[in-house]
Order: C-alpha cells, then structure tokens, then sequence
C-alpha cells in the first residue's frame, strides 16, 4: 500500500514539475533575449552602450521606432522583402505541392531514389560560389527573379517533405470518383487535393516566410547592393556606421523587422501545428 502511495506521489510530482521546468526554459531561451531587445531598444544611445537587463530611465521605444523608420530606409527594405518572399512562397508551394502529389501517390523505385533527391535539399546547403556563378551565366545575378529563383530551390524540398506525407493520408478513392466523372488530373488537384492540403501548406507558407524574411547570407551575394531587404539594409546601416554603437536603434529595427511575421506566427500557431503532426508525423 505504502507503494502505491508513493508511486501515486511521484505521478503527481511528476506532473507539476515538468510543465514547471518546460516554462521555466522558455522563459530563460526566449523571454530574457526578448527582453534584453525590448529594454535596449526603449533607451537611449548612452544608456544602451551596454545592453542589459535593467529598465531605461526614460523610454525613448516609439522615438527609435521614428528614427530608423526614417533614417534606415524600412520602407525600401520592407518592399524588397516582399517582392522576393511573395513570389517564392507561391512558386514554391505550387510546385511543390504538385510534386509532392504524385511521389506521394507512386509507389517504385525509381520514385522513391527522386523523392529522397526531392528532400535532401533540406539537409545539404547549397553552394554559394556555384549559386553566384550559374546566376550570372544566365543574366540573373542581382535581380529579384534570380533571388527568387534561389529561394525556390532551396525551399522546394521543405514543401515536398511535408506535404508528401499528408498526401498519403487522403483517401485515393476520392481522386477515382473524380476521374470516373470525367475530371482531368488539373482538375482533380486544383478541386480535391490542393483544399485538403491547406492545413499543412500553411505550416510551410509560415516556414518559409520565416526563412526568406530573416536571409542575409544568400541575399547579400545574390542582390546586395542592387535590391534592400530588411536584414540586409540592416546589416548595411549597421556596418556602414549609421548605427555604429547605436544599439537602440539597432534593436528597435530588429523588433519592427520582426513584428510582421511574429503577429502571424501568433494568429496562425494552430495552423502550424496542425500541419506538422498531420503531415511530418503521419
């Protein structure tokens, strides 16, 4: 009885302490960086020399936000942005979802060795030198559509990953009841299959826009110097001498960088991980 007792009691213990341990790490990895960006950014140039914990003494965060609004050129940078990332996402999730539907619906050998080549993508980098050079044999070295092109390669296999397994969990006998009433393949995808796989392209639009938003390495050898993104305006004003120890309003850029794509992870967090169990998992 004593036991039992005791093993009820470790249950219990258990079960408190480790969501307890699971906050108190999310609170160490996440909430004191952000808090570090946060305070620094509220202060002012003397006061954020050194970035710490403490509270400024007057908050100057709406005056920075101002100031690297104006003096950053955010709103080129924030364009450029968005002309390469929306049409890489959408090429991506294109083909990639049409991709992922027919490895995913085709069993042999011959597919299995291209869907292993499809993904490795996600763990073989590409080469930068071997990127610079292709690009500018086809003309495409610093413009958007060679950067969107490079993005679309590097991402492709992330799309097919995922949405190649959640393809395998729709019923096949779908796509034959659309064939036998005289539906062509374009059709039977665009009508059946892509509206089911919006919960896990989901996952991978949030993914992927997470991925181009914050490049810099990539972005700096393809188009820097000819097209701003956010982090690479920001690593140019910041290496130019503009922000040159001016750590408020480096973090002050860095929390209006982030805002976009942190307001979407929150409002879709679901969607996310939906997708991930629904299509990684299965």
């Amino acid at each position: 009885m004593n036991a039992a007792v005791a093993t009820r009691r470790r249950f219990h213990l258990g079960r408190v302490l480790q969501p307890t341990a699971a906050i108190l790490s999310a609170i160490v990895l996440l909430g004191i960086p952000f808090w570090v960006v946060l305070v620094t950014a509220s202060k002012d140039q003397a006061g954020a020399l050194n970035p710490n914990l403490e509270l400024p003494d007057q908050w100057h965060l709406f005056e920075n936000f101002a100031t690297v609004f104006t003096d950053g050129r955010m709103l080129a940078a924030f364009g450029g942005s968005v002309l390469v990332m929306v049409p890489s996402v959408l090429g991506v999730l294109i083909l990639g979802s049409m991709a992922a539907w027919i490895l995913g619906r085709r069993s042999s050998r011959a597919l299995a060795f291209v869907y292993a080549l499809a993904i490795s993508g996600i763990v073989l980098p590409p080469a930068v030198v071997t990127i610079v050079l292709l690009l500018r044999q086809l003309g495409l070295a610093g413009t958007p559509v060679g950067m969107i092109g490079v993005y679309m390669g590097m991402y492709l296999s992330t799309v097919i990953f995922f949405v190649t397994g959640f393809v395998r969990t729709i019923p096949i006998e779908l796509e034959e009841a659309a064939r036998v009433d005289g539906a062509s393949p374009v059709r039977v995808f665009l009508t059946i299959i892509l509206p089911l796989l919006m919960p896990v392209l989901a996952t991978a639009t949030i993914l992927i826009c997470l991925y181009i938003w914050n490049d810099v390495f990539y972005a700096l050898f393809v188009v820097g110097g000819r097209l701003d993104t956010l982090p690479l305006n920001l690593y140019q004003v910041a290496s130019s001498g503009l922000y040159l120890q001016n750590w408020h309003l480096i973090f002050a850029y860095i929390i209006l960088m982030s805002l976009p794509l942190l307001i979407t992870f929150m409002v879709a967090q679901r969607k996310i991980i939906s997708g991930i169990t629904s299509g990684a998992v299965k």
